[in-house]
C-alpha cells in the first residue's frame, strides 16, 4: 500500500522581512524508492538502491518492533514530508536522514510543536546579535577547571560504584551465609556430635546348581554358570528387599522394638506407634542388597545400632535366602518326579497283582510245581513200561524150554500183571493230569501264563525303577543352593555416619538451592522490569 505524499502547505508571513531573502535553490530530486520503481520498470533488474532498501527493510523486520514505535515512527515521518511506503520504510527513511524514530524528544516534539512552525523554521533564518549568550560559558567558578571537575565527578561515580559494589557483595555474602553456611554447619554438627552410631555388617553369597558341570556344549559352556541362575538371584534380592522379609524379620527378632529405643536420635528412632509402612522405609535404607550378573555373587549390608544386632539380622537374612533358594526349584522338581514316581507305584502294584494270582492258583492245585509231577508220572510210566519189556523177555526166555519150570513162568507172569496194572494207574493219573480243566496241564497252563505276567510286571517295575532314578538325578542338577563366600562378622566400630561426606553433601545441596532459586529470581526480576 503507498501513501501520497502530503502537499506541502507555506504560511505567509504578513511581517515585514528586514532584508529580501534570496528564494532557495530548488532541492535537487532525491531517489525515493517511488523514483527508483520508475526508473526500473524500463528493465526487468531491480536497481541497487532498492535491493539495499528492501535489505534493510528486512532488518528492521527483525528487530521486533511494537505496533506503537511503528505508529510513531509513520508519524515523524509525516511530519518531516517523508513519502514512506510503509511503517518499516518510515523507520528506515527517518534513519538514513539521521533521525531517531524513537528517541523521547522526537515524540516530544510530535506532541508539543506546530506542524507549520515546525515548516518555518526549515527555512533560513537570521542570526540574533546576542548569540554569545546561548554558547557555553568559558569562566571558572570558585577556581575550578573543567578538568578538574570531570576528575571529580569520576572519582565521585567510582566511589558509588565501589559503594554499591560492596553493598552487593556484603549482600551476597550475607546471604551465603543465612542460606548455606549456617544450614552446612547445623547439617555438620549433627553429623559429629548428635547422630547415633551406626553398624553395618557385610557378607557376600552365591546361588549355585548341584552339578555345575552339566551345562550346555557349544557356546552355553563358555558361558559362566552362574549365569544359569541370574532370575533366582534376582528374585532373591527382592525378596530380601520386600514388606514379606521386613515382617519375618520383625516378627523373629523384633526389628521395629530395635529402632524404637530412647536414646537413638528423632531423625533414625522410630515412633512407638509406627506403622509398617515406616518400619518398611527404614528397612529398605538399612538393607542394602548389591548383585553382579558377571560374577554373580550378591552383596548384602545390613545395618543397626548395635554390632550384636547387626549380625543377627544378617544371618537370619541369609537363612531366609537359603530356605527360598531351596524353595524355588522344589516344585519343579516335584513335577518331574511326579510322574516317575506314579509309574513306579502303578509297576509295583501290577507285579504284585500277578503275584497274588501265582499264588492263587498254586494253592488252589495244592501242587507247587505241575510239570514237575506230570514229568514223574511219565519218568514212572516209562520205567515201568522198561520193566515190563524186561519180565515179558525173561517170560519168553522160559517158555523158550522144553520143559520150563512153572513156578518161575507163574513168577514172571504175575510180575507182568502188575506192570500192567502198574502202568495203566499211571496212564489214568496221567490221563487225568493231562485233560479236563482241573487237570495238571490246565493248572500249569495257567501257572506258566502267571509266572511269565509276573516276569512281565517284573521288567516293566525294573524300567520305572531306572526313570525315578533319572528323573531324580535330572532333579538333583537343577536343585539351587546357597553358597557363602563372607561370612557376616560382628563389626567393632561404627560405620556410619560419615560426618564429613554427608557434610559435603549437605553443603553442595544447599549450594545448588540457592543457586536455583538465585537463578529463577533473577530471570523473573529481568522479564518483569523489561
Amino acid at each position: 500500500m503507498t501513501t501520497k505524499p502530503k502537499a506541502r502547505k507555506f504560511r505567509i508571513s504578513r511581517e515585514p522581512l528586514a532584508k529580501p531573502v534570496a528564494a532557495p535553490k530548488p532541492p535537487a530530486l532525491e531517489e525515493t524508492p517511488e523514483t527508483e520503481e520508475r526508473q526500473t520498470m524500463a528493465g526487468a533488474v531491480s536497481s541497487r538502491a532498492e535491493v539495499d532498501s528492501e535489505n534493510d527493510i528486512d532488518a528492521i523486520r527483525k528487530e521486533g518492533l511494537t505496533g506503537r514505535q511503528l505508529r510513531l515512527a509513520r508519524r515523524l515521518a509525516q511530519k518531516h514530508d517523508i513519502p514512506a511506503t510503509s511503517d518499516f520504510d518510515a523507520v528506515r527513511q527517518l534513519r538514513k536522514r539521521g533521525i531517531d524514530p524513537f528517541q523521547r524528544s522526537a515524540s516530544l516534539d510530535l506532541v508539543v510543536s506546530d506542524p507549520e512552525e515546525t515548516k518555518l523554521t526549515k527555512l533560513p533564518q537570521t542570526v540574533p546579535e546576542r548569540r554569545q549568550e546561548t554558547l557555553p560559558s568559558t569562566e571558572v567558578s570558585d577556581g575550578e577547571s573543567p578538568a578538574e571537575r570531570r576528575a571529580r565527578e569520576i572519582g565521585r561515580i567510582q566511589a558509588e560504584i565501589s559503594k554499591r559494589r560492596r553493598k552487593k557483595t556484603g549482600l551476597l555474602a550475607l546471604r551465603l551465609l543465612f542460606f548455606v553456611f549456617l544450614p552446612t554447619a547445623i547439617c555438620g554438627w549433627f553429623f559429629y556430635f548428635e547422630a547415633t552410631p551406626q553398624y553395618a555388617t557385610t557378607s557376600d553369597f552365591i546361588i549355585q546348581t548341584s552339578d555345575q558341570s552339566s551345562g550346555a556344549g557349544g557356546l552355553g559352556g563358555l558361558l559362566p554358570s552362574q549365569m544359569n541362575t541370574n532370575q533366582e538371584a534376582v528374585a532373591i534380592q527382592r525378596y530380601l528387599q520386600s514388606r514379606e522379609a521386613m515382617l519375618r524379620l520383625n516378627e523373629e527378632l523384633g526389628f521395629k522394638a530395635h529402632f524404637q529405643q530412647d536414646w537413638i536420635d528423632p531423625i533414625l528412632r522410630l515412633d512407638e506407634d509406627a506403622t509398617n509402612e515406616e518400619a518398611y522405609k527404614l528397612y529398605k535404607r538399612k538393607v542394602l542388597i548389591g548383585y553382579d550378573p558377571t560374577e554373580g555373587v550378591m552383596g548384602l549390608e545390613v545395618i543397626a545400632v548395635d554390632p550384636e544386632a547387626s549380625k543377627a539380622f544378617s544371618d537370619a537374612l541369609i537363612r531366609y535366602a537359603e530356605e527360598r533358594v531351596d524353595s524355588q526349584t522344589l516344585r519343579k522338581r516335584e513335577d518331574q518326579l511326579s510322574e516317575s514316581r506314579k509309574s513306579l507305584a502303578e509297576a509295583e502294584r501290577l507285579r504284585r497283582e500277578a503275584q497274588e494270582a501265582l499264588v492263587a492258583l498254586q494253592q488252589e492245585a495244592a501242587i507247587v510245581d505241575p510239570e514237575g509231577v506230570i514229568g514223574a508220572l511219565r519218568q514212572q510210566i516209562t520205567q515201568r513200561q522198561i520193566e515190563l519189556q524186561e519180565k515179558q523177555l525173561q517170560l519168553q526166555a522160559l517158555l523158550d524150554n522144553a520143559r520150563p519150570n512153572q513156578s518161575r513162568v507163574d513168577g514172571v507172569e504175575g510180575d507182568i500183571r502188575r506192570l500192567q496194572a502198574a502202568i495203566a494207574e499211571l496212564e489214568t493219573r496221567m490221563n487225568e493230569a493231562t485233560q479236563g480243566e482241573d487237570s495238571l496241564a490246565a493248572i500249569s497252563a495257567k501257572i506258566s501264563l502267571a509266572q511269565a505276567d509276573v516276569a512281565t510286571r517284573d521288567l516293566l517295575l525294573q524300567s520305572a525303577l531306572q526313570n525315578l532314578e533319572s528323573a531324580q538325578i535330572e532333579a538333583s542338577r537343577q536343585t539351587r543352593y546357597l553358597s557363602r563366600g563372607v561370612e557376616p562378622v560382628v563389626p567393632d566400630q561404627a560405620t556410619y555416619p560419615k560426618a564429613f561426606e554427608n557434610t559435603v553433601v549437605s553443603f553442595l545441596i544447599f549450594a545448588g538451592i540457592y543457586l536455583m532459586i538465585s537463578l529463577t529470581a533473577s530471570i523473573l526480576r529481568e522479564q518483569v522490569t523489561s
